[in-house]
This record gives C-alpha cells, sequence and structure tokens, in this order.
C-alpha cells in the first residue's frame, strides 16, 4: 500500500516503473556503448539510445496526461525531467502540456509557427529541406527544434523564459560541443540518435488526424470545432504497430492506440488496448495497419509540407481513414508535441 499509494492505479509502480525505468537504463547503456571501439556496439547503441529518448518522451505524454501519480505535482516534475532526456527541456514541461491540452480541448492543432508561410518566405530553406527529406533526414523537425532550443529569444511570448532558456542552451550545448570537440564519434552517434527518435515521433503524430493548423495558441480566437467529441473522433485515427499482438505496440507505449486515447485521455498507456476494443471493437478496419503506414510514409516524404502530391483524394473523417488504408494520404509533419509552439 505504501508503494501504490501516490499512484494513480495500483499497477501504476510496476508498469510505470518499468517505463521509465527503461529510458533510463537504456539512455545510459546508449550513451556508454557510442565510447565503444566496435562499430557493431556503437550501432546498437545508436538505436537503444533512440528508443530510450521515444520512451522518455511518450512518458511525457502521459505526464502531461497526469496519468502516473494522484498528485499532478508529482507527474509535472517526472515530466520535467524526462525532458532532459528526449532534448525538450530548453522550454517549459508546463508549456508542452498546455499546448497539447489545447490539441485535446480544442480539437484542433493549436500552434504559433506558420511553418507553411515560414518555407514561402524562404523558398531556399524550403529546397535544402525537400532534398534531405528525400534522404529520410527529418530537416523539417530539425528547424522545429531549432526554434525549441532558442524559443524565449523567437517566441516573444516566451521571453520572459531567457534565463532559463539560457541555462539550458550553455548546460546541453556545453556539452555537446566538448563532446563533439574530444568524441565526434560520439556526438555524431547522439546526433543521429535523436534524429531517429523525431522520425519516430513524426512517424506516429503524423496520420492520428486530418486537422489542418490555426495560429491561434496565443490569441483569443477560438476553435471552430472546441467541444465537439463526435466531430473529433470522426477525425481521430488509430494507427498502431500490430493490431493482431499487443506487443509491437509497446515499443511506442501503445500511441497508435489514438481514437481510445481521444476518448479516454486520463487512461494510462498500458490499458489503452482494451479500452480501444471495447469503445470500437475488434474490427482491423477501424485502425491504419503499419503496411499502409509504411508506404505512405515513403511515397509523400517530400510531399508533406505542403500537401502537394498530385493524385491524392482530398477526403476527411471516414474517407480520410480509408484512404490511409490504401496508402494514399500524404499526412502530416513536424507535429511532435515536445516542440510545444
Amino acid at each position: 500500500m505504501t508503494k501504490t499509494r501516490h499512484f494513480k492505479r495500483p499497477e501504476g509502480p510496476k508498469l510505470h516503473g518499468l517505463a521509465v525505468g527503461y529510458a533510463l537504463s537504456a539512455y545510459t547503456a546508449g550513451l556508454t556503448g557510442l565510447w565503444s571501439i566496435s562499430w557493431l556496439v556503437n550501432v546498437a547503441a545508436v538505436l537503444l539510445l533512440a528508443h530510450a529518448m521515444v520512451i522518455a518522451a511518450y512518458m511525457i505524454h502521459e505526464c502531461a496526461h497526469n496519468t502516473i501519480f494522484r498528485d499532478n505535482k508529482h507527474n509535472a516534475r517526472l515530466g520535467t525531467a524526462l525532458t532532459w532526456l528526449c532534448g525538450a527541456a530548453y522550454g517549459t514541461y508546463d508549456d508542452i502540456r498546455y499546448k497539447h491540452f489545447r490539441h485535446h480541448v480544442d480539437n484542433d492543432d493549436v500552434v504559433w509557427f506558420d511553418y507553411e508561410a515560414f518555407f514561402s518566405k524562404h523558398p531556399i530553406v524550403y529546397r535544402v529541406t525537400v532534398f534531405l527529406e528525400f534522404f529520410y533526414i527529418p530537416a523539417h523537425d530539425l528547424i522545429m527544434h531549432i526554434i525549441m532550443i532558442f524559443c524565449s529569444f523567437i517566441i516573444p511570448q516566451r521571453r520572459h523564459q531567457q534565463i532559463r532558456n539560457t541555462s539550458v542552451i550553455l548546460i546541453r550545448g556545453g556539452v555537446f560541443v566538448t563532446v563533439a570537440v574530444l568524441y565526434p564519434k560520439v556526438a555524431i552517434g547522439y546526433a543521429i540518435a535523436y534524429m531517429i527518435m523525431m522520425t519516430v515521433l513524426r512517424f506516429m503524430d503524423g496520420i492520428q488526424h486530418d486537422y489542418g493548423y490555426h495560429l491561434n495558441l496565443f490569441t483569443d480566437e477560438r476553435s471552430d470545432k472546441k467541444g465537439n467529441l463526435e466531430w473529433e473522433q470522426e477525425h481521430t485515427f488509430s494507427n498502431v504497430l500490430s493490431f493482431q499482438h499487443e506487443w509491437p505496440n509497446w515499443f511506442v507505449l501503445n500511441f497508435g492506440y489514438h481514437n481510445a486515447h481521444h476518448a479516454k485521455p486520463t487512461t494510462p498507456w498500458y490499458e489503452l488496448p482494451k479500452v480501444h476494443r471495447e469503445l470500437f471493437g475488434d474490427d482491423p478496419g477501424n485502425v491504419i495497419p503499419l503496411r499502409s503506414q509504411l508506404q505512405l510514409f515513403h511515397r509523400y516524404r517530400i510531399n508533406r509540407i505542403f500537401h502537394d502530391a498530385v493524385g491524392l483524394p482530398d477526403v476527411e473523417g471516414r474517407d480520410f481513414l480509408h484512404a490511409a488504408q490504401r496508402g494514399q494520404v500524404t499526412g502530416g509533419n513536424a507535429a511532435s508535441f515536445l516542440t510545444a509552439f
């Protein structure tokens, strides 16, 4: 009883603890492995480090929904600590949580950064981004994460965070530059692991909604579909890694069960498969299979920014689901909950 009294559910210490413990141990082992003289160990270390950051990111998501501890302050403390593992500590945990809650409450992609306008004004940057994206380098996400690093100097509403932002830049930047100078192989390995994390997060996020984005993060503009739960479900999609077997979905803490998550946002990650089946049944026609996810991710990797692929149906809602199942949607890009703007 003493062990569980701080947790919302009795299985919390075991399953949430397993996820956090894995993230910490895999992160440590991954970093250590980057120093090995064996390239096989280096490759394994990069993959392990990347996955540790993925799990840390999804546990931040759990903290944001207060699924772990009874006291929200404890969720906030854990979420803040985990931002250091996945490189999201430059802004604040509260900013991440606020923007994500707006996404749920407003039924919208509520943002500050108008990336379409940015690329339109900077065509050279756009062309470089498209070139890199062709080779599966997440250049669009890198731009978002660069903004995140310097968020208080770029976003006017975050200027009050400049002292904190500068401190994090000096700490993380100082460590990375030192490692890059003394052990360039380690720095390169970390950078690759970080880009893998970004790729996994955007792969999962990219087709979970057919929402457009609106620039009302810091304005009083009300999102049109705010509070419309029926519309929310019609425009939310589940992209599981496997519908037949549960264990593959643990690699992303069941984040693909997105309809269940939006229906019951305070459900912990380990109960989402059960909730999905209670609400939507065992019909695989209600989810987007992994093969289709991989197809559209590959085919439209350079069309995702402006959704300018030729010949795709202009669909939404249930029709979007069916098109995604056929691999005929571009999906979104760079919509990670870690970039809170």
